[in-house]
């Protein structure tokens, strides 16, 4: 009997260290995938910066400085700039406008069902898509000129340059800004509206005053999040435009697969590495307002 209540303390300890051991095993395809698809690529990157025939080289980058891969990053970051700040404010509207309806009910189920699918609703199908709808011969662009006279491209053929870029990114960016600042307006309590009523505040010293600072970091944030989201994007301008390398990734696609101009794969991975750097500076940032709005909306 002595030596049977000696063991059970000793096998209710092994408990939860079985648990804990359970635990990190389920841990270990995700830890697999983060370091076959993230970490390996990003050494790869890393390593390949600094490569060159002879060795260790500062070369690549310092090709950086070139003036076509600085226009490069310059449209890059103009392109995700201006279609981050479209898709944050529309989608800020939409957001809101969906807090109005029933938490259960249909319409808000099927706007943020639709909103889930259309975010990740990108590359060649998307480009397609804008192509037979407002392309030079989509149904759209060909029935306004037969109709009324309007011709979408009477000033140039802007689907395929920059403006036509930040149009169609828009499309993927609103549906994303719904998903990720939704739950920030779901933490805005009704009664700090009716105890701002109370006071004597108005609507715009609401908004002002009270939900617009609480709200700004979670706002800030998620267009940090739209930003990096199109920044790194590439199937879609890879589909829409097919003369010259205008953004970062068609200008690494160039260096990794050109035939005329060899011996420019590490420049693509200098070019990879000051994407990853841009990155992850905008993560940082989106990481801190995160936590932020964690704290005041939690």
């Amino acid at each position: 009997m002595a030596e049977v209540a000696a063991t059970v303390p000793q096998s209710v300890a092994r408990r939860p260290r079985l648990r804990g051991a359970t635990a990190l095993l389920g841990t270990v395809p995700f830890f697999a995938y983060v370091t076959i698809f993230l970490i390996i690529p990003t050494l790869v990157v890393v390593i390949g910066a600094f490569a060159g025939d002879g060795g260790a080289t500062l070369d690549n980058i310092k090709a950086l400085g070139d003036a076509y891969i600085l226009d490069a990053f310059g449209r890059s970051i103009a392109l995700s700039a201006i279609s981050a700040l479209i898709g944050a404010v529309l989608g800020a509207l939409l957001a809101y406008a969906l807090t109005t309806a029933r938490p259960e009910g249909v319409l808000r189920r099927v706007v943020t069902a639709a909103a889930g699918v259309l975010a990740q609703f990108g590359g060649v199908t998307l480009a397609f898509a804008f192509l037979a709808t407002i392309g030079l011969s989509g149904f759209l662009t060909v029935w306004l000129q037969d109709s009324f006279g309007v011709d979408l491209y009477a000033n140039g053929v802007w689907l395929f340059e920059l403006p036509g870029l930040a149009l169609v990114y828009t499309y993927f960016q609103i549906p994303l800004m719904v998903i990720v600042f939704l739950p920030a307006l779901d933490g805005i309590r009704p009664q700090w509206r009716e105890a701002t009523e109370s006071l004597g505040g108005t609507t715009w010293q609401y908004w002002t005053r009270v939900a617009g600072p609480l709200l700004a970091p979670a706002f800030l944030g998620s267009t940090l999040l739209l930003f990096a989201n199109s920044f790194s994007a590439y199937a879609t301008a890879a589909a829409l435009v097919s003369q010259g390398s205008p953004l970062v990734p068609l200008q690494i696609r160039g260096a990794l697969t050109s035939e005329v101009l060899l011996g420019q794969q590490n420049v693509g991975k200098a070019m990879a590495l000051g994407m990853v750097v841009v990155v992850s500076v905008v993560m940082a940032l989106y990481t801190l307002l995160q936590r932020r709005t964690a704290k005041w909306l939690g």
